[in-house]
């Protein structure tokens, strides 16, 4: 059974844990790549949770198959559009594919979003036809502007996608 929650404060080592696999499982889908993250020191992670936690701007949602962390997104109002919120990090453990837990944290990050009063909701996607696209796709997120270079040095490119708030697919 999947269910999603916002992260607590002393669940740090979890979300680590999570954004290091996901990382390595998934390196053609994030900006970000697994060498630079994995050097960051206990209390960087600790600080980056706690922070999290304790903002009304940011959310760190994480997925669970019974009590075993499975997934996690991670929604932030914008700091130039208010009425905007971004999707960062979406990721789900390989074991655990096909059984809701990435609609269902996509769920609850669009359902905060509309709650904290966002209009709209943007993310990023690696450009290719894949189970992450066709997710966004079914949630009705479209493709909003040019692709643009995944993360400096690289040839991989990542779609902006945005749904209007009211509009999704849930």
């Amino acid at each position: 059974m999947i269910s999603v929650r916002p992260a607590k404060p002393d669940e740090w080592q979890t979300y680590r844990d999570l954004r290091l696999r996901a990382l390595l499982d998934s390196p053609d889908a994030f900006g970000s790549a697994h060498e630079a993250e994995a050097t960051r020191s206990d209390a960087m992670w600790s600080s980056r949770v706690a922070e999290t936690t304790s903002s009304a701007k940011d959310r760190l949602l994480l997925a669970f198959d019974h009590d075993t962390a499975c997934g996690l997104i991670w929604c932030r109002l914008s700091d130039d559009e208010p009425a905007a919120a971004h999707l960062f990090q979406m990721w789900v453990d390989p074991a655990t594919r096909g059984m809701g837990a990435g609609r269902a944290l996509l769920h609850e990050a669009v359902s905060w979003a509309e709650s904290v009063g966002a209009r709209s909701v943007h993310l990023g996607v690696t450009a290719a036809d894949t189970p992450a696209m066709r997710l966004y796709l079914a949630c009705g997120f479209q493709p909003d502007g040019a692709a643009q270079p995944l993360r400096e040095h690289s040839a991989l490119m990542a779609q902006p996608m945005s749904l209007t708030l009211g509009t999704a697919a849930r």
